[in-house]
């Protein structure tokens, strides 16, 4: 795990071990991280609207 990202190297030199190894670079550890609330908090929420068109049915 890195907060950074991986050579070609690495990469390459982990998919060729036969023990499965899993590199995550700092893009997938933020994700991570936000999935499943880990380090993290709610800053700001934003409300989503759409318009009801049942509502101006008939």
């Amino acid at each position: 795990m890195t907060t950074s990202s991986f050579s070609k190297q690495a990469q390459e030199y982990a998919r060729g071990l036969q023990q499965r190894v899993i590199l995550i670079d700092g893009d997938r550890l933020t994700e991570l991280m936000i999935e499943f609330d880990v380090g993290v908090r709610r800053y700001r929420s934003v409300e989503v609207k759409r318009v009801d068109e049942d509502f101006f049915a008939d």
